[in-house]
């Protein structure tokens, strides 16, 4: 286990492999530990970074859980391991960290992979506002889906979290669409229950720099319950030249056979 102070509060994280840096960041249901398959597979090319948000798994609970704070948390998060450059794969919350993150400080922001974000607050299921923590995983859970990564670290989520966040975001305007000056990559898993998928108009107002893709056997976990796909995907993605246009990132027909 790695942890660092900020504050005096504890933030834990974990790192494998060497290179250029991406960080994964977790949704409002889980923590760091279920991107362990999608870091131990970049970690060949890539140094991977995951960390808990305040609230989750072996991070402080603070109540430090306003979208902003939870930025803020990223912010100084990379300041403190001297990281000026980053690219961010991102889930759920951690998808809209992500894009506030490009909004407020876009020369640290290299790409962001962004899945399972909402595009509008209307997209949210109203359940995120009613349900605990583990009550979720009653809707979330896919056929075949390994969700011991998930569940785990369940009991560890501070519920005051999950409710701070999904009272913002049901109140707060949430416009990935904006035209930052990178590559963005939207994932939905097209059975998702907790996300609505976009409509035609939101794709076709992406601006040139973003694109989406859709997983048509996943629900909200994507990396989990199509993960060869997702691990293809995520490595193209991380490893597209700088100033590429990301709409050239396709799922290519000779392995989406393969791996279905």
């Amino acid at each position: 286990m790695s942890a660092i102070l900020l504050d005096s509060d504890l933030v834990h994280y974990e790192v494998l492999g060497r290179g250029k840096p991406v960080l994964f960041l977790h949704s409002w249901i889980g923590s760091w530990r279920y991107w362990i398959p999608n870091m131990q597979y970049v970690s060949n090319k890539f140094r991977a970074y995951s960390m808990d948000m305040w609230g989750y798994g072996d991070s402080a609970k603070n109540r430090k859980y306003s979208i902003k704070e939870q930025t803020e948390l990223v912010v100084q998060f990379l300041d403190k391991l001297g990281i000026f450059k980053i690219a961010i794969v991102g889930h759920g919350l951690g998808a809209l960290l992500a894009i506030e993150l490009a909004k407020i400080m876009p020369d640290l922001v290299d790409r962001i992979l962004a899945v399972s974000i909402p595009f509008e607050r209307e997209m949210i299921t109203p359940r995120l506002n009613n349900n605990s923590a583990a009550d979720y995983m009653d809707f979330l859970v896919s056929k075949g889906m390994d969700v011991n990564a998930v569940m785990t670290e369940i009991p560890k989520t501070d519920q005051n979290a999950v409710i701070a966040i999904s009272t913002e975001s049901s109140h707060i305007d949430i416009n990935p669409t904006i035209n930052l000056d990178i590559g963005c990559l939207f994932v939905h898993g097209k059975n998702d229950p907790f996300i609505s998928l976009p409509n035609s108009n939101q794709i076709l107002q992406l601006p040139e720099k973003h694109h989406e893709i859709i997983f048509d056997q996943s629900g909200h976990f994507p990396m989990l319950e199509e993960s060869s796909k997702f691990n293809r995907l995520l490595i193209d993605f991380l490893t597209l030249e700088t100033g590429k246009n990301v709409r050239e990132i396709s799922l290519k027909e000779e392995w989406k056979r393969i791996v279905r």
